[in-house]
């Protein structure tokens, strides 16, 4: 449903928001795509995570952007829709120029004003972004307030993510900032998070995959100051009674958050990562509340 200040949500494929979200907050996603060798795949639309997870042992697909044609048949049903403004919500510039390609795309459009933001995250620090903002829009926040407030929104949005292993990562040649762990015997698990400039980054390496769940809460729960308003996240990819057992442990260590988002890893993050990865997110609200003007 339009907002009253006619603003749109745009983002990607890789933000892992629940399909109820994207319908109540009416959020345009624009598939990123995956070329298998039967193939092109949209992302969550022509296949899903499992099924990418069912294929990976045999092929490592190809993942690219968005079409041209896709992202300006979003831009066309946003107008059809009556919205004048949009607040474009992209995966990393460090691993995908899906943002530039909306950014350019936006410019282009008449009659709407496209503000694009990239966060220098995936997955969960893309949902969190795209979904607080769809709460400040709820609230009717202007949108020279929303401007404001976004950047800081993404500077304190932090995730990461435990994988079972680096070889996909390494196949698929987005191995980043991450040094190889040669530890598959000691079941030596990476946690990844994402560097300031977009590109993953390893922050520890942990012996079991219990103690890297542990790990993982412990440095979220690290990075909230005790009163400061906060949304917590989680994920998975291939691992639902997982994804309990670290919500949990989130909750358990961090019980005073606003929301919760749970996420399931999309085709493209999970072709990159490989099957069994956990996630966890935390985002910090003081100073984007702040550079909007608005109370703590």
């Amino acid at each position: 449903m339009i907002n009253q200040q006619k603003i749109a949500l745009l983002t990607d494929s890789c933000a892992d928001i629940p399909q109820a979200l994207v319908r109540r907050y009416d959020i345009y996603v624009v598939p990123l795509k995956l070329i298998f060798s039967d193939g092109e795949y949209a992302d969550g639309v022509d296949i899903t995570p499992t099924e990418v997870y069912r294929r990976l042992p045999q092929e490592i697909p190809k993942t690219t952007l968005p079409g041209g044609d896709m992202v300006g048949q979003a831009f066309t049903r946003i107008q059809q829709a009556g919205y004048t403004k949009v607040l474009a919500i992209n995966l990393s510039g460090g691993l995908s120029g899906t943002g530039n390609l909306v950014r350019l795309m936006g410019e282009q459009i008449v009659g709407l004003e496209v503000a694009a933001f990239d966060t220098l995250s995936g997955s969960l620090g893309i949902g969190m972004t795209v979904i607080q903002a769809a709460r400040w829009i709820e609230e009717g926040w202007s949108w020279s307030e929303l401007l404001r407030a976004m950047p800081m929104l993404i500077r304190d949005t932090h995730v990461f993510f435990c994988v079972d292993t680096l070889e996909y990562l390494r196949k698929g040649g987005r191995i980043g900032k991450i040094a190889a762990v040669a530890g598959t015997l000691l079941q030596i698990k990476p946690i990844i998070s994402f560097a300031p400039d977009g590109e993953l980054t390893s922050v520890a390496k942990i012996r079991g995959r219990k103690a890297a769940m542990q790990k993982m809460v412990q440095l979220a729960t690290a990075l909230v100051p005790r009163g400061v308003p906060f949304n917590l996240a989680v994920a998975h990819g291939d691992s639902p009674a997982e994804l309990k057992e670290i919500r949990e442990m989130a909750q358990k260590s961090l019980p005073d958050y606003l929301h919760l988002m749970e996420g399931e890893i999309d085709c493209t993050l999970g072709a990159y990562v490989g099957p069994h990865l956990l996630g966890v997110g935390v985002q910090m609200l003081s100073e984007a509340l702040s550079a909007a003007g608005k109370e703590n």
